[in-house]
């Protein structure tokens, strides 16, 4: 077994909705990212790619490049998968905490779990997405961005 760790930060600036889990989120900001600013899958990726040292997603799908410009972060997940299967692993289960004053994600965890177990060609029982604030303390408690932890633990496919 691989345990990796990742961490993502993405600040708001104007728009109307937010990317979270392959989620669109409506709300009075959008991520200021290269990409589609899906903080949640930035981090998932890095704790993917860093249980088995293959770099972080900074390496693989570089902000300079741009052919990355506002792509959708999901490609980003299933090409992370198709390289930790390459190397003879499945994911075991995620474990994600996002941080954020607002907007509430409740309602939208369910949908999260799903988008997510299915880019990873997982069990949705395998998926944990929790949501919590910073009681408005710091940047994210003062509403200028979202931070979102990522816990992985991947399992040999060759293993009985």
């Amino acid at each position: 077994m691989r345990i990796g760790h990742g961490f993502d930060v993405h600040a708001f600036e104007a728009g109307n909705y937010l990317m979270l889990c392959g989620v669109k989120i409506p709300h009075c900001y959008s991520f200021k990212a290269h990409s589609d600013g899906d903080v949640a899958i930035h981090a998932l990726c890095d704790a993917l790619l860093g249980a088995l040292a293959l770099g972080d997603i900074g390496q693989l799908f570089s902000d300079q490049d741009q052919q990355y410009k506002d792509m959708d972060s999901r490609l980003f997940l299933r090409e992370v998968v198709q390289r930790i299967e390459a190397e003879g692993y499945r994911v075991g289960n995620v474990d994600l905490t996002i941080v954020a004053q607002a907007p509430k994600l409740a309602d939208h965890i369910l949908s999260m779990r799903k988008l997510l177990s299915e880019d990873m060609r997982s069990d949705i029982r395998q998926v944990s997405v929790k949501a919590t604030t910073t009681e408005r303390l710091g940047f994210i408690g003062q509403e200028q961005g979202v931070a979102v932890h990522a816990v992985v633990l991947l399992e040999r496919t060759d293993v009985n």
